[in-house]
């Protein structure tokens, strides 16, 4: 999976939909937290925590239309489930970050 490297915002497949805005604009305004937990878990060496947070925005972010964001965070949950350094699941967890700062509902 490639994301791209620029600063435009991403917005939700849902943006357009009325009965979504809600829902969308909630999961959005909550995205900077799970990124922060999968941040602290990392930095606490709590690697099961970290493919759980990852394991469950992977599952959830399709469903408020951001496909991608679900990709960036299957690639962490591969990642430790196959023994990856930890230096590539921070890589990883850097580059989905980097992703959801542009989120926008």
């Amino acid at each position: 999976m490639r994301i791209a490297q620029d600063s435009n915002p991403i917005r939700s497949e849902f943006a357009d939909d009325p009965d979504m805005a809600d829902i969308v604009a909630l999961f959005v305004s909550e995205l900077p937290k799970r990124i922060a937990s999968m941040q602290e878990a990392l930095c606490s060496g709590d690697i099961p925590q970290l493919r759980i947070l990852a394991h469950q925005l992977k599952g959830a972010a399709g469903g408020y239309g951001f496909p991608k964001l679900g990709e960036a965070a299957a690639l962490i949950d591969l990642g430790i489930k196959e023994g990856c350094d930890e230096n590539v699941v921070r890589s990883r967890l850097g580059m989905l970050a980097a992703f959801a700062a542009r989120i926008r509902p």
